[in-house]
């Protein structure tokens, strides 16, 4: 069964226009077909359409059903966007299919992007949510500078930070990553990071890891690392 989101469905019982366009003009779904929603926090509902319109389709809710992600830790990802936007939009896409909890555009002293419009990036995760039959979608921050990345990464989790340069020592992701943990990992730019923004991230606890003995760019390195920890986790289930 085809899903569609809306983030208020619990208090307004209404497809947002998007979807609504969908539903109706695309799909031709009328009064009385069953439908399944999901909210992006948890939640799997089971509903009847109402009233069919291509900007707000009202729809009764039958059943509601947890839907929680299928990993219990979490998994946030810090990159520097790629100076190809499609670049971002790929990774955006691919990260929320295998699942992670927040994605964080980062600013560096080497980026050769220096902006970037969320609401696209929103669009794409919520698409690759509900087409991987996920009900929970990931938060992506405005683009943020380094500094302030490194001081919102708190508590008990894990803190890694991939890099190219070999001047600092650096271990296997896949040998270092503790099975169940929550974790943070940083994926420079395509430049890499300077040396001064390494020594931030070190004094921050990050280590410095490497991904193996292939060198990948930018948006394949954050899926990488991502995937490395769901292996790791299922392969102890």
């Amino acid at each position: 069964m085809i899903r569609f989101y809306a983030p208020d469905i619990d208090s307004t019982p209404f497809l947002p226009e998007s979807d609504s366009q969908h539903c109706c003009r695309v799909l031709r779904m009328q009064a009385g077909d069953h439908i399944e929603i999901v909210d992006g926090r948890g939640s799997l509902y089971r509903c009847r359409i109402v009233a069919a319109h291509s900007k707000r389709t009202e729809v009764e809710i039958i059943e509601r059903l947890p839907l929680p992600p299928v990993w219990s830790y979490d998994i946030t990802v810090g990159i520097a966007p790629t100076k190809h936007l499609d670049r971002m939009e790929w990774l955006v896409e691919k990260l929320v299919e295998i699942g992670v909890n927040r994605i964080v555009p980062i600013k560096c002293m080497r980026s050769e992007r220096k902006e970037i419009k969320v609401e696209r990036l929103e669009k794409i995760a919520v698409s690759a949510m509900k087409q991987s039959l996920k009900a929970t979608l990931p938060t992506i921050d405005d683009m943020t500078p380094l500094p302030k990345f490194l001081a919102s990464i708190e508590g008990d989790c894990q803190r890694f930070v991939a890099y190219c340069d070999d001047w600092v020592e650096r271990k296997l992701l896949a040998r270092e990553y503790v099975a169940g943990s929550s974790v943070a990992v940083l994926i420079g730019p395509e430049g890499d990071f300077s040396p001064e923004e390494i020594k931030a991230a070190l004094d921050s606890g990050f280590v410095p890891v490497s991904l193996g003995d292939n060198r990948l760019r930018t948006e394949t390195a954050a899926l990488v690392a991502c995937d490395t920890f769901h292996i790791i986790n299922q392969a102890l289930r």
